[in-house]
């Protein structure tokens, strides 16, 4: 290669470099975290606070000094195409001009020719000859550049990542809350409390990330446990208003279906214990029938359904309804038993007739051992009231007697 066509691909390198620095640059003037770090503290948006002010103050002064040095170099690169005049085939290369221009070209693809933005170098590393701040070469300022926008865009990069991170539970919990805050009002102290501190928690959550997002970037990631737990809060919350809801709108209709539920209840509870004393007129040691069970309060549900006490309505609610049900089952329970122990006194007895029949056929009818033990069973079963223990064993002898003479024949 010549050193004119060096000069030429070194010059339109030079241009591209630049094009592509020039677009870089733009794309993160429009960036979403730098416009939103810049525009933090005004038209009355809240200001940066913590961490993320000392390094976005220290960024945006870093990237004031890029603008700076990408002008000065921009304009040493629009220099170098004013004297590198075209190349056939629509290439760039230097012109053909006097022995001056030629120079110049050179010194600005190779030496010192771009002042860097910043304080001059301190006077004890100066040279004698040299200003406060000598010019660099455009491989220099480059390298400059490229440290510059690294470290400008590590900070709005961080901050949105960040905000990306927790904008997801954060947007969640919001809408949540939103959902449910037309329902909430009336729904008694305690939920519109929970209700409003979940609120503000989120509202606070949402301020502290934006002020501040780079307090939560540890380690290369985002601390999204904040966030995190009061999506999870919210989410818990929703169903609770929901319930409290459902019962402010079926208040009525649950208090008179459970006053109703009561009332047939008691009716059961009073056919089961006629059925109890019936059948313990006629057989003993019947288990007691258990204590009678008040009935809801509906005055006391009415009242709390009148002054709003959801919560507490819902619980006395399911409370009545837990005891409504444990009752109406020793309800069945206790007519079960009755019936029960009358079908098996008249089991016992249709036996005793049976085995009678058994001992008449055996010609065992008069035996006077046999005789004694039928009526022995025989009392007790026709006996009120019946004592099922002592029949269910006296008719037991009955049948192992006969049993014993059928083995004797």
């Amino acid at each position: 290669m010549t050193p004119e066509q060096a000069t030429v691909d070194r010059v339109a390198a030079v241009l591209a470099e630049r094009e592509a620095i020039q677009a870089n640059l733009l794309e993160l003037d429009g960036s979403f975290g730098k416009r939103v770090l810049e525009g933090a503290g005004r038209s009355g948006q809240p200001g940066l606070t913590g961490l993320t002010k000392n390094r976005w103050d220290k960024a945006s002064a870093v990237l004031a000094g890029l603008w700076e040095t990408f002008l000065a170099y921009s304009a040493v690169v629009d220099r170098i195409g004013e004297l590198a005049g075209p190349a056939p085939g629509g290439g760039r290369r230097p012109s053909r001009k006097d022995q001056q221009d030629q120079a110049e070209l050179a010194n600005l693809l190779t030496g010192g020719c771009v002042q860097l933005s910043g304080a001059p170098v301190p006077l004890a590393r100066r040279d004698l000859a040299a200003g406060g701040r000598p010019p660099v070469t455009l491989a220099a300022a480059v390298g400059a550049m490229r440290r510059a926008f690294a470290e400008v865009t590590e900070v709005t990069s961080a901050a949105e990542a960040v905000w990306a991170a927790v904008g997801g539970p954060l947007d969640a919990a919001t809408a949540e809350l939103a959902r449910e805050r037309p329902r909430v009002a009336g729904l008694g102290p305690d939920i519109e409390a929970e209700f409003a501190a979940a609120d503000s928690a989120l509202s606070a959550l949402r301020a502290a990330a934006n002020a501040d997002p780079l307090a939560l970037w540890r380690d290369g990631g985002t601390d999204t446990a904040a966030a995190d737990r009061l999506r999870e809060q919210v989410a818990a919350l929703a169903p609770r208003i929901a319930e409290l809801d459902r019962v402010r709108q079926q208040a009525r209709q649950r208090i008179d279906a459970l006053t109703t539920a009561a009332a047939a209840a008691q009716a059961a509870r009073q056919q089961a214990v006629s059925a109890w004393q019936e059948a313990s007129a006629r057989v003993s040691a019947l288990p007691p029938p258990p204590a009678d069970q008040p009935g809801p309060p509906p005055a006391s549900l009415g009242a709390l359904a009148a002054g709003g006490q959801w919560s507490r309505l819902a619980t006395e609610l399911d409370r009545y309804t837990a005891e409504l049900d444990q009752f109406t089952a020793k309800t069945a329970g206790l007519r079960e038993s009755a019936a029960a122990a009358l079908e098996q006194r008249d089991e016992l007895r249709g036996l005793l007739g049976a085995y009678k029949a058994k001992a008449a056929r055996l010609g065992a009818a008069e035996n006077s051992d046999l005789a004694g033990r039928y009526d022995q069973a025989y009392g007790l079963l026709w006996t009120a009231p019946c004592d099922l223990a002592a029949a269910a064993a006296a008719v037991a002898a009955y049948q192992r007697a006969i049993l014993a003479t059928e083995g004797r024949r």
